[in-house]
């Protein structure tokens, strides 16, 4: 039980004395009062005049963290920090304990609890050498990253160590550098993410998908041809067109092929301009790390929502300035290519190829629902023949991989969950309420066609997945055109509409 003595009021006093005695206030904050409103005095200063009157014998080197991080460094096993006075660290250490909540919960983790380092020291060692490590948080160095200072018998001996450490830091590692929040980072997610995609996995038009890997592939391989003609070797393409069609899979299969080259090439990921510096400052940090990483590949996804009329000069300047941008390739991808600037999509030197992405065709959706197959080839629990792929993209007309993907994962949840119901007689495709005398196609041979699938279909409806993607289709199709404005329904044989 807490007891509060008599003496201290229960809540503040009015009187004046009570509220100007420096006697009432309680003292801890007395001390963060007194440091807050302390003069300024450089933390550098202080802290290395400390350091070396304490290691007279060694010398100081100052390394901001974000630089070069030693304790990831030595915790990856490239050296070994070791705390000095751990059994006293409640006064030689100052740590912040803070919980790391799960990163998928589904997963089962709980969480856990580690200490963020504001100060520490360690006996550090690498390559049979030793120093010492003091780890400072909170200083006033750039951007306010922690600090390093690093005691080593001689500069040379530091210079060494952070060489080796930096070098590391800045390699390729599996894991993307992600520009996000203001500053890069590295995701081993991302990395996790682009080792499932390959192009024999990408369902596109088979000219554009080899012009596409031509692109890349003769463009990294090329430097000596560019500098041989006297040009800079520098690239951008953008990938537009609808969403769901296969714009992100591509750029993801294209950073698995160019990790996996006898020289890996890397890529850094932007995914906005948020920065405690404004749109500009980052835009600043993206192209300075480019030109670092060169030979690389940049990507902007969402490139119309990055490149607003409010940085589009300073994002110019940046591609065409006086700044050498010899190895980088750019590539954009957006879902509405006339929201950008026409001197970012439409000057050369800047993006030079635009590829279109539109809705699959006929053929591609096919494709799509063979690829779906082959994942259910092991699944006892659903039946699907290869006539329901045709079936199924003869119905999918106007619809996006996105849409179609859909459709499957939506039709599969309802048999999975048992909820699947019996055949609904008359509501297919090519049913009575989808006549084909109001097809507005005007072909000729349509009627012949329609009265074709109809009877095609009635060997169809056997199958559960046949019965349970229709219902899912037609609601689907009638999202689709209230998005879209249009009326009626896709006939799938290369018309527009059937009409209402």
């Amino acid at each position: 039980m807490h007891t509060r003595p008599s003496t201290v009021p229960l809540r503040p006093s009015t009187s004046t004395s009570a509220v100007t005695s420096n006697s009432s206030r309680d003292g801890v904050y007395k001390e963060f009062y007194q440091n807050s409103t302390a003069p300024r005095i450089k933390s550098d200063v202080v802290l290395v005049e400390a350091l070396r009157k304490q290691y007279p014998s060694l010398h100081v080197t100052v390394v901001p963290s974000y630089q070069c991080n030693f304790l990831v460094y030595a915790a990856t096993g490239h050296a070994s920090a070791t705390p000095i006075d751990a059994e006293n660290a409640s006064t030689e250490n100052l740590k912040h304990r803070q919980y790391m909540a799960p990163a998928k919960r589904m997963d089962g983790g709980s969480g856990f609890l580690y200490d963020s380092v504001q100060f520490g020291k360690w006996m550090y060692k690498w390559e049979s050498k030793e120093y010492i490590l003091y780890y400072i948080a909170g200083s006033d160095g750039p951007y306010n990253s922690p600090m390093n200072y690093l005691l080593g018998s001689t500069p040379m001996v530091n210079d060494e160590l952070m060489l080796a450490a930096c070098r590391w830091q800045n390699s390729i590692r599996k894991s993307v550098l992600v520009f996000d929040g203001g500053y890069w980072q590295y995701s081993s997610e991302l990395w996790q993410s682009i080792q499932k995609a390959n192009w024999e996995d990408v369902i596109l038009d088979a000219e554009m998908k080899k012009n596409i890997i031509g692109e890349v592939t003769k463009f990294f391989n090329s430097k000596d041809r560019y500098k041989k003609l006297r040009v800079p070797w520098k690239r951008g393409v953008i990938f537009h067109g609808p969403p769901g069609n296969g714009k992100t899979i591509s750029i993801k299969a294209m950073m698995h092929s160019l990790y996996d080259r006898d020289d890996p090439i890397p890529t850094l990921y932007v995914r906005s301009l948020a920065s405690y510096g404004g749109p500009e400052h980052a835009i600043s940090l993206i192209f300075s790390k480019a030109r670092q990483m060169a030979s690389c590949l940049l990507v902007f996804e969402d490139l119309d929502s990055i490149v607003s009329d409010a940085v589009r000069s300073y994002f110019l300047n940046e591609v065409d300035g006086l700044q050498n941008n010899d190895g980088i390739m750019m590539v954009g991808s957006t879902n509405h290519l006339e929201r950008l600037d026409p001197g970012i999509s439409k000057r050369p030197s800047r993006f030079d190829r635009k590829y279109l992405f539109p809705d699959p065709n006929m053929e591609e959706r096919v494709k799509y629902c063979e690829f779906w197959r082959k994942k259910l080839d092991s699944n006892e629990d659903v039946e699907f023949p290869k006539a329901l792929c045709e079936a199924i993209a003869g119905i999918t007309k106007g619809f996006s991989f996105a849409y179609i993907q859909e459709a499957f994962v939506a039709a599969l949840l309802v048999i999975a969950n048992g909820d699947a119901g019996e055949e609904i007689k008359g509501e297919g495709p090519f049913g009575k309420e989808h006549e084909y005398k109001r097809c507005v196609c005007k072909k000729s041979d349509f009627e012949m066609m329609v009265r074709s699938k109809v009877e095609d279909e009635k060997h169809l409806e056997k199958y559960l997945l046949w019965r349970e993607i229709k219902k899912v289709i037609k609601t689907l199709r009638e999202e689709l055109e209230m998005e879209k404005g249009v009326e009626g329904f896709a006939c799938g044989f290369d018309c527009e509409k059937i009409g209402t």
